[in-house]
């Protein structure tokens, strides 16, 4: 038996991929390929190359191996160009769900771990939100997030199916330098590329109610990361509960003056940040806290912010 990763030969999947493969369970990806890398994917694990919302080919999959829950990953996931482009953004994290779940449904698979985002707490009240804190997403892409979890609600009403949904923010490092993260809009590949050309990377506000001044966020290892999806998936099959929702959060994160003076001990790269205005919106400190997610999967911070910056420079050089 197998699990099926959608989106597994992208830089969070293939993490996943990996861990599964670890923890000695069978796996199959299906990616199509718009930000994923074949080459992530490990040859002897079953590929397909599609799209979740072409269904006659979820239905030939299911068809051809024995899987026994999803771990859903595969989606458009840049918040900021959602906004740009809401019906792609829609399309492909509302209908790709539906249509998943319907093809689950077909082949009769009903345990599935979803790929969420703290993106659906929007600009919340309190700093360090918890499962909680009332969703109020800011994006289309955090609306489409928020809208899979409500999808994998009501059909778990009215069919049998057993799901989780994990929510963090930023996911950072690698486990080994074969799986970059080659966002062009995440933080670290963008701090990497500044660093590259010979530009000073930008800190947005230094006035900020916090220790430094700077923003914080939170940011959290992909390796991490995977091994709670994993940890998801190994109490699916024994049949333990689990929450609806999870944060998968470090409950204090970093500010941006921090990421930056480990940017240089990590890069070897000696600079100066420059001093940009604050951005509209930005606020001051937004963590989430892993509290539950400890408590049942295996939820840790397992490395330090110098490991974080260390492993994604060298996956990126």
């Amino acid at each position: 038996m197998a699990w099926l990763v959608t989106g597994g030969a992208g830089y969070i999947g293939a993490h996943v991929v990996r861990a599964l493969q670890e923890a000695e369970l069978g796996v199959v990806v299906i990616d199509d390929l718009s930000s994923g890398h074949r080459e992530f994917v490990p040859a002897e694990v079953p590929f397909v190359e599609a799209s979740v919302l072409d269904g006659t080919t979820l239905d030939e999959l299911f068809a051809e191996h024995d899987i026994e829950g999803v771990i859903h990953l595969a989606g458009y996931k840049y918040a900021g160009e959602s906004v740009k482009r809401p019906l792609h953004t829609y399309a492909q994290n509302v209908t790709g769900t539906a249509v998943l779940l319907a093809a689950m449904e077909r082949a009769q698979v009903s345990r599935i771990v979803f790929s969420s985002s703290a993106g659906v707490y929007g600009t919340p009240r309190d700093e360090r939100v918890t499962e909680a804190t009332p969703t109020t997403p800011e994006s289309p892409y955090g609306e489409s997030k928020l809208i899979g979890e409500w999808l994998l609600a009501d059909q778990a009403r009215a069919t049998e199916l057993v799901h989780t949904s994990l929510r963090y923010f930023n996911v950072v490092g690698s486990e080994v330098p074969e799986l970059p993260d080659t966002s062009p809009y995440n933080l670290f590949p963008l701090v990497f590329r500044a660093l590259k050309e010979g530009r000073a990377p930008k800190i947005f506000g230094d006035d900020y109610p916090t220790p430094d001044g700077t923003a914080v966020r939170d940011y959290v290892h992909v390796a991490d990361l995977a091994r709670s999806h994993v940890a998801a998936a190994r109490r699916m099959r024994a049949g333990e509960p689990l929450e609806p929702v999870y944060n998968l959060g470090s409950g204090e994160g970093s500010s941006v003056r921090q990421i930056m003076d480990a940017m240089v001990r990590g890069t070897g790269v000696d600079f100066t940040p420059e001093i940009a205005p604050r951005r509209r919106g930005d606020p001051a400190l937004i963590v989430a806290d892993g509290q539950l997610a400890a408590r049942d999967l295996d939820w840790a911070m397992r490395h330090t912010l110098d490991d974080m910056v260390a492993s994604a420079w060298a996956a990126a050089r």
